[in-house]
């Protein structure tokens, strides 16, 4: 028998709205349930990962988990929460993106587990065919027009206005919940918040097309305490793409949650049983100062979604940012992880011919970069053993080769403990 999947979802704060019934029907037997993801980019982002691990709580209930991927939906673009007009994808950007999505879900879903093994399926397949006369004389007929203009994300559109694509879309979802429902016998769909009336609408055409068994449950948006939207940085989305948001971010993201916000995200975001989290705020709590919750939270997540040797380039990343490093910790970063630490850092760039007998270290910091004012400076603050490089105190008789570059091309300097400058060697 299948485990309480609606009571494990309750305790994490994990649900908004519910149709009466759902709890009793997914214990009564193994059942089938989805989610739809929105093919817009090749990478999902972290505002998909509360619907990723919803359909990992389905799927570890026993439960059997589809994920739906819009190839077909991302054509015409759902209005829910937006108060403009999409940008629609030509076919071959949304192959690409379906691609990668596919890539990303198989990272948290197990395809090969039995009974309730995850699936992905595409609602391109069964639109690709349906004309759309077909499609107005058996799907739309049955939700009258009333029905879809109460919707939220219809009368929230009115004034500005909204294009009979949009408009229509609530029934394209709504038809992908009736041909689950009727060939892979999904009688669940799970989403965020804003998809109730989409989800719904699924229901109704269930209930009135073929009189089959349907149920929903959604999600609550996530929000920060402080007000700021969840998911966004100053660089913008932080995504699960490692080239576009790299580990040592994606980390950074979750270790700068407030304690309030990393209480909340820790039975969102991670496996943790109900008693560990217990355990972990109440040693939090404790020493508040050493960030326990975060810490746990960052670590389970960038490993789940980057695996653990991004965790530890991660981990080593943060300590160079707080001055416990070395430079052989330097040196292991990618060159994006490099910059990302040390984003709006000054730089200069020398020749490699500079380097290749050796660049003299007052040199480097003044007549050849400019990071000091005089050679005079350089070498009052070389006496005062302030200066390092990647990380490592250096003398007046340093000099800067090949061998010390970050990457072959770079090296940190340092001036105490907060002053640093790049040297780019080219």
């Amino acid at each position: 028998m299948p485990e309480n999947f609606i009571k494990e979802l309750q305790w994490r704060g994990m649900i908004h709205d519910m149709m009466p019934g759902t709890e009793e029907a997914l214990l009564k037997k193994v059942s089938a349930g989805y989610i739809g993801f929105d093919p817009t980019a090749d990478s999902l982002h972290i505002g998909s990962l509360v619907q990723i691990m919803t359909l990992v709580h389905f799927q570890r209930a026993g439960h059997k988990p589809y994920a739906l991927v819009g190839g077909a939906t991302g054509m015409v673009g759902d209005p829910s929460g937006k108060s403009q007009e999409r940008n629609l994808l030509d076919a071959e950007t949304l192959n690409k993106n379906v691609a990668g999505v596919r890539k990303q879900l198989e990272q948290f879903l197990d395809f090969d587990c039995g009974e309730n093994s995850a699936e992905m399926v595409n609602n391109y397949d069964w639109f690709e065919n349906m004309s759309f006369l077909e499609f107005i004389r058996d799907i739309g007929k049955h939700i009258p027009v009333n029905y879809m203009m109460a919707k939220d994300s219809v009368k929230s559109r009115l004034e500005t206005g909204m294009s009979f694509t949009e408009f229509s879309y609530q029934l394209v979802q709504g038809y992908d919940f009736y041909y689950l429902n009727k060939h892979k016998d999904c009688i669940l769909q799970l989403g965020g918040s804003d998809q109730w009336g989409n989800i719904v609408t699924g229901t109704e055409l269930i209930r009135r097309k073929g009189g089959g068994e349907a149920y929903a449950v959604t999600t609550p948006l996530i929000k920060k305490a402080d007000g700021t939207k969840f998911g966004k940085s100053e660089g913008g989305n932080i995504w699960l793409d490692a080239e576009r948001t790299s580990p040592y971010q994606f980390y950074q993201y979750w270790l700068n949650a407030s304690d309030e916000d990393a209480e909340n995200y820790i039975k969102i975001f991670t496996l943790k049983s109900q008693k560990e989290i217990s355990q972990l705020i109440s040693e939090h709590n404790e020493n508040k100062h050493l960030r326990a919750l975060q810490r746990s939270l960052a670590e389970d997540i960038t490993i789940r979604v980057h695996g653990e040797e991004a965790l530890k380039t991660a981990v080593a990343a943060t300590k160079i940012l707080f001055g416990k490093s070395t430079s052989e910790d330097l040196k292991a970063l990618s060159e994006k992880d490099f910059f990302a630490i040390f984003d709006g850092v000054p730089q200069a760039t020398v020749s490699r011919e500079d380097v290749k007998n050796g660049l003299g270290i007052i040199d480097a910091l003044s007549a050849k970069t400019g990071f000091l004012k005089s050679n005079g400076e350089a070498r009052r603050e070389l006496k005062g053993n302030a200066i390092s490089v990647n990380k490592e105190k250096v003398d007046d008789s340093f000099l800067v080769t090949e061998d010390v570059l970050i990457n072959g091309k770079y090296a940190l300097l340092g001036k105490g403990k907060k002053t640093n400058f790049i040297l780019v060697v080219e």
